[in-house]
């Protein structure tokens, strides 16, 4: 199912987006709207980003991703029904990772997208306001002049000397007569030493906006006979891995032998005990590369005077030595750990294998799928959970 879209024409969207690019570069500020063989570009800087190419006729494709966006629960496939003269090329890998927000196309007329139940708001308008209407377009040209440390748009008459100007230039580019008078007519009023006209011009003439010129086509691409498609987002894929972590059993091992480094941690959370009376609990996760806690019934204290930070990366040193001295190469590492202290006494309580009931789970936040890859692949097979084949990427994916 698809569903109409409110976007300017190809030709009018094209045309503002080439004014943006041009005047950026004559400004030495190139690459935030820029243009070249493959169509016209914009990374907002803050890791947003949007692609427009032509086609031959009318056909045009608009795609990108908004630095807000983020994964659906359950996905959504933006090229779903999509026509099969898209760039499948380029847009398959990205909808496969998940790197596309929106994915929008004009044909007969009209632009289009894959309809969904609950559309969600892609941030597609956000990232593309400037070009969404002329008069956003000469307010964007207009702030490019009036930025730090350029023109000061001191009054009413310099306001509308700007405007007017870039009303022509707007006007040239749209019947693609856009030449140095152009240019020189909004940029001279700019006083920044790194004003390029010509390097300005040559954009134009790339985006097709000079006459003789024509802006840069793609050819047609062709539908793939198969593509990998997503069934779980991320997020699913995650919880899918945890529960099976809670409903896992500890296979039976060993208990490692006792060491310097456990000695170390016990006396240190004696020492930090919050009553004074030894009694101290630590709830610890860790892995090759992550760590984390959670308080237990006597959380560890702080010493009076100590950075925050500088008392947690002790602690995760401590966890870490320990791992290192109790690992085997056989039987891996534990990642879950509960140490239980008193002012003579210790009990620790290690999970190799699964989700123990005291590590609370808010459902969003939990052990990385690839640093469990990396910790199940330093066993034997015979100590890997049955939860392993979970861990796999191609499990979020739908059978091709």
């Amino acid at each position: 199912m698809l569903t109409d879209v409110d976007l300017p024409a190809p030709g009018l969207l094209w045309t503002r987006w080439a004014t943006l690019s041009v005047t950026l570069t004559g400004i030495g500020r190139a690459g935030t709207w820029s243009i070249d063989e493959r169509g016209a570009h914009h990374d907002d800087g803050a890791g947003g980003w949007a692609h427009f190419a032509l086609l031959d006729g009318r056909r045009a494709v608009l795609y990108g991703r908004h630095s807000s966006t983020t994964p659906t629960d359950p996905p959504l496939d933006p090229l779903t029904g999509a026509p099969d003269w898209l760039p499948w090329a380029d847009l398959s890998p990205l909808a496969e990772f998940g790197r596309l927000g929106f994915v929008i196309w004009h044909e007969n007329g009209r632009w289009s997208r894959v309809r969904y139940r609950e559309a969600p708001d892609d941030g597609m308008a956000a990232l593309l306001a400037p070009l969404l209407s002329a008069e956003n377009t000469l307010a964007a040209l207009a702030e490019v002049i009036a930025g730090p440390g350029r023109h000061e748009l001191s009054g009413p008459a310099q306001r509308e000397e700007v405007r007017a100007a870039s009303e022509r230039l707007l006007h040239a580019a749209i019947r693609a007569e856009v030449d140095a008078t152009h240019l020189e007519d909004l940029l001279d009023r700019l006083t920044d030493p790194a004003l390029d006209t010509d390097a300005a011009l040559a954009v134009a003439a790339r985006a097709g906006i000079v006459p003789g010129t024509r802006p840069p086509r793609i050819a047609p691409g062709q539908r793939p006979p198969m593509r990998r498609v997503r069934r779980l987002s991320q997020g699913e894929h995650d919880r899918l891995v945890w529960a099976a972590m809670h409903d896992a059993t500890e296979l039976r091992r060993p208990a490692p032998p006792d060491t310097e480094e456990l000695n170390a941690l016990v006396s240190y959370l004696q020492e930090r005990a919050p009553n004074g009376d030894g009694r101290c609990t630590l709830l610890a996760y860790a892995d090759a590369t992550s760590f984390s806690s959670q308080p237990g019934e006597h959380p560890p204290a702080d010493r009076p005077g100590e950075q925050r930070f500088a008392a947690f990366r002790r602690l995760a040193e401590l966890i870490r030595a320990l791992r290192r001295a109790e690992s085997d190469p056989r039987y891996g590492r534990w990642l879950f750990l509960r140490v239980e202290t008193s002012a003579t006494a210790v009990q620790v309580e290690r999970r190799y294998d699964s989700w123990p009931p005291w590590w609370h789970d808010d459902g969003v936040s939990g052990p990385w799928r690839t640093n469990l890859r990396e910790e199940m692949d330093g066993r034997g097979a015979s100590w890997r959970p049955s939860w392993v084949p979970l861990l796999d990427p191609d499990v979020a994916y739908r059978p091709i």
